[in-house]
């Protein structure tokens, strides 16, 4: 992953390496244009030494000492169109690139190449930024799933279709999504909605193709989220989640049509079978998994609008999601499919999820 040594000065910072004056203009990270399409990009870590921790992308990157000097850096290829989530390990902790102004919750920051498409709507939120909250709190204990959950709801543009955020913890706390769709309903890229942060209990087990979930939302969630006073339409309902997330969405139309006619899935586990996950190499299934099995026996999608995105640097995902995507649309779907510059990385999934949230309102 490292790159030949080169001066660090070709990258921008002005100074000896270690120096004040070097601390002082470094920005970080810094990518050139390479042959090939790809970028070496700098990063920089003051101190003692610390290892760079990819999301998804990258095996960890230790960085090397500038002579005896305080600096430490690594050049790190990265390649065209990508943008990633990654934080420093350093004294037995992790910590955001403090030269990067764009974060990503209090330990990550968010690395782009320059050639990245825009993420229209999304702020630059630094490491010590604390991100807005909804007002709006529902009190979920009990029920199907058992123990106890705070659901916040915020009304955009006035409130409208619910959009049940899937993993909604991570939209509020990492990535300012609650800033991001107002700002995209003022712009008049996204109707009113309502959206409504439903934070995981247990993952694998929430989001596996299992009916619990659902069967709360529809007969429990919802219900609270009508007598919250927040202006809702549960009727024209969306479902965006991402990883397992995107599973159980499309889990929820199948099983749950007169629920879930509109879902918005980034990078889904279209692998899933039942004991996957417990398998070393989870993703070597057949292709498609549980959910194009179910596709194959040929349900009836005409009414369901579904927007599939996946990393396109997921070269292991594609498949699985290529055959997912064919299949709902031959089963009479409406379906949209984009590809994000990321791999599997909430970073690369933002801008889809307002775009495609959009698009099945429409």
């Amino acid at each position: 992953m490292h790159v030949a040594e080169e001066s660090l000065a070709a990258f921008g910072p002005s100074g000896e390496p270690g120096t004040d004056a070097f601390w002082a203009a470094a920005r970080t990270p810094v990518p050139m244009p390479a042959e090939g399409g790809d970028w070496p990009t700098l990063f920089l870590w003051r101190g003692s030494p610390a290892v760079i921790e990819f999301e998804s992308w990258s095996p960890p990157v230790p960085l090397r000492r500038w002579g005896a000097t305080d600096c430490w850096y690594a050049l790190v290829r990265m390649p065209a169109r990508l943008r990633v989530t990654y934080r420093i390990l350093a004294d037995g902790a992790a910590h955001a690139d403090p030269f990067n102004p764009v974060g990503a919750g209090g330990d990550r920051s968010i690395a782009a190449t320059p050639d990245a498409p825009a993420q229209p709507h999304w702020p630059p939120i630094g490491a010590d930024d604390i991100l807005p909250l909804p007002r709006t709190r529902i009190r979920w204990a009990g029920g199907r799933l058992g123990g106890r959950r705070t659901v916040r709801v915020h009304p955009v543009g006035g409130g409208g279709p619910v959009v049940l955020l899937l993993d909604g913890d991570d939209w509020l706390h990492l990535h300012p999504a609650m800033t991001a769709f107002e700002s995209a309903a003022a712009a008049g890229d996204m109707p009113p909605v309502t959206l409504v942060f439903l934070p995981a209990g247990d993952r694998r087990a929430e989001f596996g193709c299992r009916p619990e979930l659902w069967e709360a939302v529809r007969d429990e969630l919802l219900p609270l989220v009508a007598r919250s006073g927040v202006p809702a339409d549960p009727d024209r309902l969306v479902v965006a989640g991402q990883s397992l997330g995107g599973l159980s969405a499309l889990y929820a139309a199948l099983e749950f049509p007169d629920l879930v006619s509109r879902i918005a899935c980034q990078s889904a586990s279209f692998w899933w079978t039942p004991g996957a996950m417990d398998l070393a190499d989870p993703l070597g299934g057949p292709v498609g998994g549980t959910v194009a099995a179910r596709l194959r026996r040929g349900p009836d999608l005409s009414g369901l609008r579904c927007a599939f995105d996946v990393g396109e640097h997921e070269t292991r995902m594609l498949p699985h999601c290529e055959l997912t995507e064919t299949l709902a649309e031959r089963a009479g779907a409406t379906v949209r499919v984009s590809r994000s510059a990321s791999d599997h990385d909430r970073a690369g999934w933002r801008h889809a999820l307002l775009r495609d949230v959009a698009w099945a309102l429409a």
